[in-house]
This record gives C-alpha cells, structure tokens and sequence, in this order.
C-alpha cells in the first residue's frame, strides 16, 4: 500500500525521536518551515527541510531530514541532490551533518559530504544511532594489553591472589559493577579498602541481576553464578589501599574503553587470559585460549551473516560468541540498531562445562552489553546438551573444543554434528592429527568434511599442539566426495615478550582477505598450497609436501672420503680433529688480494 509523502514523515517523526522534548534542541518535521526561520539567513523561500535535528551546541552533530512518498525511487539525481544541498546549508553552521532520504522504506545516508553506502541498518533508526557516527573512536589495544598487565601484577603481588581464575573472576566482576554504574561505580569505593570494595561490587551485582530480571519473563541465572564465584574470592593480602585504588583506576579504564561501540569483537577475557596465563603453570580443563585474528577469520570462512543463530558448545569465556555478536551487530547497523537487540537476545548460544569458566563467560557478554544470551551450563558431551542444542534452530557452528581425549573432544564434535540441523555449516579448530587418531573417520557416515585449513605451525605460542580448522557440512556422509585443503602457513602475528603473538605490524587484515578470497575461489593462486585430499581412515588432514631431496657436490664427495677413510681403517672423528688443530696452529696463512692460501707443514 502506498505510503503519501505526509505519512512518511510523520512516521520518520516518532521513529527519529524528533518529537521526543530534549533541551537545547531546535527539532522537528514539517512541510513550511524554511531553513530561513531556522536561522540559516539569506536563503530563498523554497529551501525548506523535512526534518531537523540542531542542537544549540553547534560542535554537535545536525541532523537533516528529506523524505519522499514509498512509490518515489530514491536513487533519483533530483531527490540526491536535493538531499545533499541541504545537507550543504545546515554546514554552513555545523562542523557534522547527518543526511537522510528516506521514503518509508528504502533509506540513503550522508555523513557531511559523503553518502555512506554500506555498514549502516538498512532501517530507520533513532537519532542518537546518527549522531553517535561522529563520536566514535577506535579502541586502542595495546592501551587494554598494559592496562590489564598491571592489575594483573597488582592482584598476583599485592594482594597475593595466586589462583588465575581468581583473578580472573575477580577484575570481571568489577568490570561488570562498573559496567551497570558507569556514573557512580567503582571510583567511588577509592580509599575505602578491599572489604567494603567486595561488598559494594557484590551489591551491584545483586542489583543488575534484579533490573535484569525485572524485564524478562524467565529469569536471568547469569549473574548468580558471577555472584557465588565473586564471593568465593579471597586473597591472600586486603590492606593494601593504595594498591586497590590504582586497580580501580585501571578498571574503570578498561571499562570506558569497553564501552565504545567501536569495539570490534576483541574479547576483552581473552586479553586476560593472555596476561594472567604468564603466571599458569599448567593447562586447565583442556582449554586453549582461540586467538582473535582466528575467530574472525572463522566467522568469514563459513559465512556467519546478521540472520544467522550461532552456537559455541565449548565457548569457554566466549570468544566466539562476542566475535559473532559484534560483526553481525556492525553488519546490521551497530548497537543501536533495532536488530542488533534480536541479535544479542535471540541468536548466540554458548555452553561450557566447567562453572568457574563459565561464570566468566557470562561476565564477557554483561561487559559487551548483553545480558541475555543463551549460555548454558552442560556437558556438550551427553543428551542434554544435545537436546538443549535441537531446540535452537542452529545454522552456524564456531567452536574449539577441548583438545585432550579425557575430555571428549571428538564426542563433543560429534554430538554438535548430530545435534544441529542437516545443512548446518560447522568450523571446529583442532588438532591437525586429532580426527585420524581418534576415529574421526565415524563422523563421516553422517556428515560431509568440505574443507581442512591448517594454521601456522605457531599459532598457539607455547602451547605446543599444530592445528586446523575442519569445516563439516551436516546431514550427508561424505561417500566419494573429496576434501579440499590449503595451509596458511603465515599470519604475520609476531610474539611480544609476555604478551603472545599479536599483529604487530598489521599484517593479518590484507592476509585474511585473501585467504577467505582464496577458498571461496577455490583457487590460492600466491601460495599454492590447495590440495585435493581424498578422505580415508589413515588420511583426515593436510598433507604436508614433502621437500624435494638435493645432492650437492659437497655432499658427494664427503661420502666418497667417508667411504675411503672406512675401507683404510682410519677413524674419522680423530682424522677431523687432527685436521683442525693442524689448520688452526701449524699453518701459514698468506693472501693476494682476495686470495687467501693456507699451507700446512708435513
């Protein structure tokens, strides 16, 4: 049904907010207001906006409002050019202008003299999803590596908190508080000590739990578990005042930092884990921590779009899940879109065994601004988590299961492959040995390996285990049908002294662009390395080439004066010494030029 150019406006009216009362704000929509009346001077009668937004603050952001009837094409050059010369006007006062041309349906944007043409909501959206286009910044890393790298030191030395999860559990507790209280929170508990800091965090966990609760209909568990794992807590040392106020500092650092909407997926656990795992001795739980760069390039490599319901079965502290949560979230708009609370609420799925883990997992989506994520608590070995995992509607898998046997690595595979629907698309890192050495073969009666991607040999720095990833297709065994690999065999990751391997060259962006050009080409014309591997029980990974073998001259006649010093009886090691020693202290050395003679005595 058609929509007249009136409804169109009104309804860009409530859906912009320019109706809602705001102070210091001239706003509003209409067809007689002449930008002359809105203090533009010296324009004719017929310039005249749909909408505006202009805050008396002219170092903010203007909005301009162009709206068409819904049977207007707003690809037109007329309704362009109308749209970006008023955009022009409302500049001659404001640093940053927003452009909109809408009409009820389609949408173009213009941010000060340049349409933006991909990475908005395909949506109209409120008017502070606009003007916070010029707010945003970019998240400095290395800033949250240093910053996170003292409070760790601090909770280790300090306060004597030995225990990784401890600490772990303790600065993601805080995160959270401060999260919920961004005015009033942590740095308000400076000089009062670790006891009264414990009780107030604990309190504003309590109290995010009850606004949390509060709009749901099913409560949420999430923050019990934080709550119960917080209280479990106990350092070694707690009259350090001065020490805890520079650890709130630091965290209400990282919390700011957090809070942009820039944030592209780092997990900000995973910068934890790299810190405090210097101090851990041994592996826990089977768990390897997924770097970031992997997770990306996993979301790309199976194709994760905004639409998508993603399932982690191993999630660990959540690496996926935030990874997936903000690139579907950037690809439908950014946080403020109206579908980026579908996707937070209604499509991520986690599971993780171990509850300390797990507890921290829930921290990782609260400190990403979500708190209703389903995350579960299950062995993703057993019926339960199966169960759990059909009633999802699951279209995409990214996972890295806990590699050891005793864990059930291969079961958890196969009880995701099997629990999932037929068509699923499903990437799991593993080991590159790990599905012929542990009857991988058997997943393979039900389900189709596409494709087998093996990673640098150093990607897990000091962990000792060479991976790739396996991307399965569900519902039809693999019968004839051939997998096909390559080997990424650089990142350009390069490792930092007690912070791992990280980009610091920013290598990996070009490099992941053509590997995920590459596969879904079938053709890695640089490198090479694409094989076609035919699947059998002894052959469920990359084969590596084998080097060519090269005989040099050298190598010729070393075998020859071998072979004859043999045949003499002479021992070749005393030969080699005696040798040595007459060359370095019975020798003349002389040179012509570039000639050098050396001349032994007989």
């Amino acid at each position: 049904m058609k929509k007249t150019e009136d409804q169109v406006r009104t309804e860009a009216d409530i859906t912009l907010g320019f109706n809602d009362a705001e102070q210091h704000v001239v706003q509003g929509v209409g067809q007689l207001t002449t930008f002359n009346k809105l203090g533009f001077k010296g324009l004719g009668k017929n310039c005249k906006p749909d909408g505006w937004y202009l805050p008396v603050d002219l170092s903010r952001a203007a909005i301009i409002l162009e709206v068409k009837s819904s049977d207007k094409d707003l690809s037109a050059k007329t309704w362009e050019n109308e749209t970006t010369r008023n955009v022009a006007i409302a500049r001659q006062k404001y640093a940053h202008v927003i452009g909109i041309l809408y009409n009820g349906t389609d949408i173009r944007i213009w941010k000060d003299d340049t349409e933006i043409k991909s990475g908005l909501s395909s949506k109209l959206e409120h008017k502070t999803y606009y003007t916070r286009l010029f707010t945003q910044q970019v998240i400095d890393k290395q800033r949250i590596y240093d910053v996170t790298k003292r409070i760790n030191d601090s909770l280790h030395i300090d306060f004597k908190m030995t225990d990784l999860t401890d600490r772990m559990i303790f600065t993601a507790c805080a995160l959270v508080a401060q999260r919920y209280n961004p005015l009033n929170g942590l740095a308000t508990q400076k000089g009062q000590g670790y006891d009264i800091m414990h009780a107030w965090v604990n309190k504003k966990l309590a109290d995010a739990l009850d606004a949390d609760n509060a709009n749901v209909t099913v409560p949420n568990g999430k923050l019990n578990f934080l709550i119960e794992e917080y209280n479990k807590v106990v350092p070694s040392v707690k009259d350090n005042k001065e020490a805890l106020d520079k650890i709130i500092d630091n965290i209400c650092e990282i919390a700011e930092l957090v809070n942009s909407e820039y944030w592209n997926g780092e997990d900000v656990m995973a910068i934890f884990f790299n810190e405090f795992n210097r101090y851990r001795k041994k592996k826990e739980m089977g768990q390897v921590l997924t770097p970031d760069h992997v997770t990306s390039f996993m979301y790309r490599l199976i194709g994760v779009n905004q639409d998508d319901r993603v399932l982690d079965a191993a999630c660990g502290t959540g690496a996926f899940i935030v990874k997936a949560m903000c690139n579907m979230m950037r690809e439908a708009g950014g946080y403020s879109s109206a579908k980026s609370k579908d996707i937070r609420m209604g499509q991520l799925f986690g599971i993780e065994v171990d509850r300390r883990v797990f507890a921290l997992a829930c921290a990782n989506m609260l400190i990403h601004k979500d708190g209703k994520t389903n995350l579960e608590q299950l062995d993703s070995r057993y019926e339960a988590a199966s169960n759990w995992i059909k009633s999802k509607s699951i279209s995409k898998v990214l996972m890295n299961p806990p590699y050891e046997r005793k864990y059930g690595c291969i079961k958890i595979v196969e009880n995701v492959l099997d629990s999932v629907p037929s068509g699923t698309l499903c990437a799991f890192i593993l080991p590159d040995k790990k599905l012929e050495k542990d009857n991988g073969w058997k997943l393979l009666k039900h389900h189709t390996l596409k494709t087998i991607v093996k990673m640098p040999e150093d990607l897990f720095f000091g962990v000792g285990v060479t991976t790739s990833i396996f991307v399965f297709e569900t519902g039809a065994p693999q019968g004839d049908k051939d997998v096909i690999g390559y080997y990424i065999e650089e990142d350009g990751l390069e490792t930092v002294k007690n912070k791992g391997r990280q980009d610091v060259k920013n290598c990996w962006p070009e490099k992941e662009d053509y590997w995920i050009k590459a596969i879904q080409n079938h053709d890695d014309w640089k490198y090479k390395t694409r094989q076609v591997i035919r699947p059998t029980k002894t052959c469920l990974s990359y084969p590596m080439p084998e080097k060519p073998i090269e005989i040099h001259e050298e190598d010729f006649i070393k075998t020859i004066m071998d072979y004859e010093m043999y045949k003499r009886g002479i021992d070749v090691r005393d030969f080699s010494k005696g040798l040595t020693n007459k060359v370095l202290y019975s020798s003349f050395v002389t040179h012509k030029g570039k000639t050098i003679t050396i001349s032994l005595e007989v």
